[in-house]
C-alpha cells in the first residue's frame, strides 16, 4: 500500500516537473536563428526542446533497424541470432506441447494418438531420451512392435535410459515366448540394477525354469540383501532351489554331493517335504537310519504327508505288516486326529490283515469326508472282512465321483500336479505348490499309486483266513 502510494506521488511530481519545464521553455523570450543557402530558420526554446526528442526517437528507429539488418544477414548465413532463438523457441513449445498430449493420449490408453503426438514432437525437439520413450510405450501399447522394438533400442544408446530399452526389449521377448534372449536380457537388467525388484523377480523365474538352480540362488540371495524378501520366505524359497540342485546332481551320478545339497536343503527348510524325503533317502544311502528317521519325523510334525510316510517305510523294507504297525507308532502318535494319519493306519491295519482296525481307524472319514483313497480303503476292508461283491463294488462305485483328497496345487492358479515341484507347469509360479484340496473335483487323482505308500510287500494269507486283497488293482479301479 505505501509502495503503491509512493509510485503515485513520484509519478505526479515528474509530471508537475515536466508540465513546468514546458512552461518555463514557452515563456522564454530567447530564440535561436539558423541560416543556410538563404534559408533562416528561428526556433524558441520550446521547439528547440520537442525537436531534440524528434531526432532522438529517429537516430533510435535508425540504429534498431540496421541491427535488424544485421541480425538477417546472420540468420541467412547460418549464425545464431534473435530470430533464430525465437524459432528455436517456438518449436520447442510445441514439441513439448506435443509430448505433453502425447503422454495424456498414453495414460488414456489412446496407443495410436500417443504414437503420432510423440513421432510429432521427435521432429520438433532434439531430446531423443524422451521422445524415444514415448514412441516405444505408445508404440507398444497400439501393437506396432517393430516401431516400438526400434525405439527400444535407440534407448540402449544413452546411459541414462539404458535400462528401460532393455526392460522394454526384456518384455517383448517374454511375450514372443524367446526365453534364451529374455534371460540374457534380465540378466544385463540385473547388473544395470541389481536391487530392482521386477528385475529379480523375472530373472529369478528364467533361471529356474532354465534348470540354472546356482544362479537362481545368487539372484533370490540379491533379493534377500535388497531387503524384497523377508528371512523365512528366503530360507524356503533358497531350500526349495537347494533341493533342485541336489536332484540335479542325482541325475548326473554323483550322489555323494547329491546327498549334500538335499541334507543342507532339509536344514534350511525341514517342513520342506520333499526336502526332507530327499534328505532321509540321502542318509539312508550312508546306513544312517537314526538320522533319517529324525528328519522325516521332525516334516511329520509340520505336516504328514504320503510321501513322508514312503520314505519312513524304506528305513526297515523288509520288515513284517505287524512289525511296520508297530514302528510307524512314532509317527501316528504325532497327529492322531490328522487325515493322513488315520488313513496310514488304516491302510497299515490292511496290510497287516486287522481290517476291524482299519475301520475304526478311518471312523467317520467315509462320510463325513468321502475322498477316493477313503472309500478305496473302505472297499479294501469291506473284501477283508469277507463282505458280498456288491458292497464292494458300491464303494468303488462311490470312489469314482468322490474328491480326490490332498493334492499338491497351485495355490495361484489352482492346477493339480501328480508330485511336487519348484515351478508350476500351469502357470509358470514359483514355490506356489500346497499339499491341500483342490478346488475342481474332477480328474485322474495324484495318489492313485500311492493308496497304500507303506506297503512294500502284500501280506502272505493265512491258511483258512480270506484271501489276499490286491489294494493296487481297488486304487486303480478307484481312480
Amino acid at each position: 500500500m505505501i509502495w503503491s502510494l509512493l509510485r503515485i506521488v513520484v509519478f505526479l511530481a515528474a509530471l508537475l516537473a515536466l508540465a513546468f519545464g514546458f512552461t518555463l521553455l514557452a515563456q522564454a523570450d530567447a530564440v535561436l536563428r539558423l541560416s543556410f543557402a538563404g534559408w533562416e530558420l528561428t526556433l524558441h526554446p520550446l521547439q528547440i526542446a520537442i525537436a531534440g526528442l524528434v531526432a532522438l526517437v529517429i537516430v533510435w528507429g535508425i540504429l534498431k533497424l540496421l541491427g535488424l539488418l544485421f541480425a538477417v544477414l546472420r540468420f541467412v548465413n547460418g549464425d545464431e541470432t534473435a530470430i533464430s532463438r525465437y524459432l528455436d523457441r517456438n518449436r520447442e513449445k510445441r514439441g513439448f506441447q506435443s509430448l505433453a498430449d502425447g503422454m495424456m493420449a498414453l495414460a488414456a490408453g489412446e496407443g495410436r494418438l500417443a504414437l503420432i503426438k510423440a513421432q510429432r514432437a521427435q521432429s520438433y525437439l532434439d531430446r531423443p531420451e524422451l521422445t524415444n520413450l514415448l514412441i516405444a510405450q505408445a508404440a507398444d501399447l497400439s501393437g506396432d512392435t517393430p516401431r516400438a522394438s526400434e525405439a527400444f533400442k535407440a534407448l540402449l544408446a544413452d546411459p541414462r535410459t539404458r535400462f528401460v530399452g532393455i526392460r522394454g526389449l526384456l518384455k517383448q521377448k517374454l511375450a514372443e515366448g524367446d526365453t534364451d534372449t529374455a534371460l540374457k536380457l534380465a540378466q544385463k537388467a540385473f547388473e544395470l540394477k541389481p536391487r530392482h525388484a521386477e528385475s529379480q523377480d523375472i530373472l529369478l523365474k528364467l533361471q529356474s525354469g532354465a534348470a540354472d538352480w546356482k544362479g537362481a540362488r545368487a539372484t533370490l540371495n540379491a533379493q534377500a540383501k535388497s531387503g524384497a524378501l523377508p528371512k523365512d520366505l528366503f530360507r524356503r524359497r533358497d531350500a526349495v532351489l537347494a533341493l533342485q540342485e541336489a536332484k540335479g546332481v542325482f541325475d548326473e551320478g554323483a550322489s555323494i554331493d547329491a546327498q549334500e545339497a538335499a541334507i543342507a536343503a532339509n536344514k534350511q527348510s525341514p517342513d520342506l517335504i520333499p526336502a526332507a524325503a530327499m534328505a532321509a533317502r540321502s542318509y539312508l544311502n550312508r546306513g544312517d537310519k537314526k538320522n533319517a528317521t529324525r528328519v522325516l519325523k521332525k516334516a511329520w510334525e509340520a505336516m504328514p504327508h504320503p510321501d513322508l510316510a514312503a520314505a519312513f517305510a524304506e528305513i526297515e523294507p523288509e520288515e513284517t505288516p505287524d512289525a511296520r504297525l508297530k514302528r510307524f507308532l512314532a509317527l501316528t502318535a504325532l497327529h492322531p486326529d490328522d487325515l493322513e494319519t488315520k488313513q496310514l493306519l488304516a491302510e497299515l491295519s490292511i496290510a497287516a490283515e486287522d481290517f476291524p482296525a482299519a475301520r475304526r481307524a478311518l471312523g467317520d472319514l467315509p462320510t463325513s469326508q468321502p475322498t477316493r483313497r477313503i472309500l478305496a480303503i473302505m472297499a479294501a476292508v469291506e473284501r477283508g472282512e469277507g463282505g458280498d461283491e456288491a458292497t464292494v463294488r458300491a464303494w468303488l462305485s462311490k470312489a469314482l465321483t468322490a474328491p480326490r483328497g490332498p493334492q499338491w496345487c497351485c495355490d495361484k492358479c489352482h492346477a493339480v500336479h501328480s508330485e511336487w515341484a519348484p515351478i508350476c507347469d500351469n502357470c509358470q509360479g514359483f514355490d506356489t505348490l500346497s499339499w491341500r484340496a483342490p478346488v475342481e473335483t474332477t480328474g485322474t487323482s495324484a495318489t492313485a499309486a500311492e493308496m497304500l505308500p507303506v506297503i512294500v510287500a502284500a501280506p502272505k494269507p493265512a491258511p483258512d483266513g480270506p484271501k489276499p486283497i490286491d489294494l493296487e488293482a481297488i486304487g486303480r479301479r478307484a481312480n
